[in-house]
């Protein structure tokens, strides 16, 4: 196998983690009608899920550095296809919220292990992380529409059972691959890195806490914008579409158009000031939310292209600084704590969009936009506290 196929199957695992962990928001829709409930009543039962994807984001990043960061990606793969399918044949909200949790638990994995297997080896890593991040959400922009898609020609039960069996799939495959020769060379190579213990930076602990609230606060956001928008594409952009399937392909199209953000983004932060970049991506995610919070029609579709571009953008800016800022030996521990605060916060976001939901048909998003604009102009407070060095040396 050629040295790229890790880099390849680590890339693969962020679109797998945020497609599966995102097929529920919109089979959500078809399920409320099965059920016989409310969008908000269903869309509840991931409540469970999102705690489980920050809360065991911690001890898989203690388990990696401790155990095997190969071993827990594997892990990662077989068991969040697994719970995928289980929960594609599960029967009764109970279970549909229990197969949610698990999936949510194996989803955790990904994070705190891929980003830090992702950011090894120094050089230009924002580059590499913005990449990869592109990948994630080419996961988050699939999901509406392969959920829609299978949704309505099959019924919500295949949108979960076909991504679980090709997500295990490709869990083979990657445990093939480290047993090779090309994958036991780099295992080898991120086992002696992790023993090297160099030290952190200088300003390491003013540094992560700007990342960790940054983090924090952008998981709500994050959650808000990719839960919330199947809905928002239905209240407000269904005239442009004829059916649920092209909506998909709408909120699809502004995902993988905004995903792209992140390779400039991560250009653009190994050359120039980290610092300058991040307030501008924060400063404009308020002015986009504001505008968005009365958006319809085809100004709604402008204004979520925009707000996403700066949301997938503010991505690969907090993992470089970590990536920077950390040696390598308890990396993953870090990214475990940052992802645990962000998926923490972003839990919150189901019961948010569940109760203003009941606030009219549009009033409850203008709400949420109203709040992720307060949440931006925070971020954009915590960043203005960073160092203003130019570029910070990588930990190795």
């Amino acid at each position: 196998m050629r040295p790229n196929t890790r880099f390849l199957f680590l890339n693969l695992g962020h679109s797998v983690d945020h497609l599966l962990m995102l097929i529920f928001p919109t089979a959500a829709v078809f399920m409320a009608l099965e059920m016989g409930a409310s969008y908000g009543e269903t869309l509840v039962l991931a409540t469970g899920g999102f705690i489980a994807f920050g809360a065991f984001s911690l001890p898989a990043g203690w388990l990696a550095d401790r155990w095997s960061r190969e071993n827990m990606l594997a892990v990662f793969f077989l068991g969040i296809g697994a719970a995928t399918v289980v929960t594609g044949l599960a029967s009764g909200p109970w279970q549909i919220a229990l197969g949610l949790f698990v999936i949510g638990m194996f989803a955790a994995i990904y994070h705190p292990v891929g980003i830090a297997m992702v950011s090894h080896g120094g050089g230009m890593v924002g580059k590499r992380l913005g990449i990869n991040g592109v990948w994630g959400n080419m996961g988050v922009a699939a999901a509406p529409l392969l959920a829609a898609s299978l949704c309505e020609q099959f019924g919500w039960r295949v949108a979960f059972v076909v991504p679980g069996l090709v997500a295990m799939a490709i869990g083979m495959l990657w445990v093939l691959h480290c047993r090779s020769v090309t994958g036991q060379a780099a295992t080898d190579a991120g086992i002696a890195a992790r023993k090297a213990g160099a030290a952190p930076s200088d300003e390491w602990k003013r540094i992560l806490a700007v990342v960790f609230i940054a983090t924090a606060i952008g998981g709500f956001i994050f959650n808000a914008t990719t839960i919330a928008l199947p809905k928002v594409f239905d209240e407000r952009v269904m005239a442009l579409s004829d059916g649920a399937a092209q909506a998909g392909s709408l909120i699809a199209l502004v995902f993988a158009g905004a995903a792209f953000t992140q390779v400039v983004v991560g250009h653009l932060i190994d050359r120039y000031s980290i610092k300058m970049i991040f307030l501008l991506l924060a400063g404009g995610d308020v002015v986009v939310f504001l505008l968005a919070a009365e958006a319809t029609g085809s100004v709604m579709l402008a204004t979520a292209l925009a707000m996403m571009m700066l949301v997938f953008g503010q991505i690969p800016i907090t993992d470089t600084l970590v990536a920077r800022n950390t040696p390598e030996h308890w990396r993953g521990r870090v990214y475990a704590v940052k992802y645990v605060l962000s998926f923490a916060v972003a839990a919150t976001v189901v019961p948010v969009i569940s109760g203003l939901h009941g606030k009219g048909e549009s009033g409850g998003f203008a709400t949420l936009f109203l709040i992720c604009a307060g949440c931006a102009a925070a971020i954009a407070l915590a960043v203005a506290w960073l160092p203003g060095s130019r570029r910070l040396v990588a930990a190795q």
